[in-house]
């Protein structure tokens, strides 16, 4: 309290630090001792780990072998029919031999399972059907017609017909020529006619009148009737007044 009032501070010395620094170092070592100890424990019983690890499987089994045919089977059901067919006990009484139908062996070289009869090397699966008949020819295109010209001349006029002049014409005094072109058919009839040269309704229409009448013998080239197309020169002309 006289300290405080007067300002001046007495330090006391301390006779307890020396051996709490012993205790302290003492606790420290205990305590290193303690988790060091196990340690060494352990690190001897940590098995040791190999480096490299292998693993070697061994190869597949082979694939099992196929069945056996189905004819093996067939035949060994033969012969077990056989063997159950064959009697094992005596009989009691002999009895005639049923009829046997004959049967035909066939012949050597034959297929097993051939029908009776057949032809040796015959063909598998029965005979061949005839070959069905080759399909009739396509129609014949109808023909072009042929103009008349060049190496290809006109067939004979078998019947003419003269054009009439028409009255009213020849009062117009109307003349001149008319060209047409004819289409004649096979039969040498005239089936079309078409002005090529016109000089007047009425004397046209009198031109291919007449035309349409006429007729041809037929055009034949190759041994075939063909149509033709051939030009038709009309003249009309006034006669000179007397």
């Amino acid at each position: 309290m006289f300290d405080l009032v007067t300002g001046h501070t007495r330090h006391i010395p301390s006779h307890n630090a020396v051996p709490l620094l012993f205790s302290s170092m003492a606790e420290a070592v205990v305590i290193a001792a303690a988790v060091a100890v196990p340690l060494l424990f352990i690190a001897d019983r940590v098995p040791e780990v190999p480096s490299i690890v292998a693993f070697v499987t061994a190869a597949p089994p082979p694939p099992p072998p196929p069945p056996p045919a189905p004819r093996a089977a067939a035949q060994q059901k033969g012969i077990a029919a056989t063997a159950a067919a064959i009697p094992t006990t005596a009989p009691s009484e002999i009895t005639p031999e049923p009829s046997r139908v004959p049967v035909d062996d066939g012949v050597p070289g034959g297929v097993e399972g051939g029908i009776p009869g057949g032809i040796v090397g015959g063909i598998a699966g029965g005979a061949i059907d005839a070959p069905p008949p080759p399909p009739p020819p396509p129609p014949a295109a109808p023909q072009r017609p042929v103009r008349i010209g060049g190496e290809i001349t006109a067939p004979a006029l078998l019947t003419r017909v003269e054009p009439e002049y028409p009255r009213l014409a020849v009062a117009s005094n109307v003349s001149g020529v008319v060209i047409l072109e004819a289409t004649v058919n096979t039969n040498g009839e005239v089936s079309d006619v078409r002005v090529l040269r016109s000089v007047h309704m009425l004397l046209d229409a009198e031109a291919i009148k007449a035309v349409k009448q006429w007729r041809y013998s037929p055009l034949t080239l190759n041994g075939l009737k063909c149509p033709f197309v051939l030009t038709v020169t009309l003249s009309f002309a006034l006669k000179p007044a007397a």
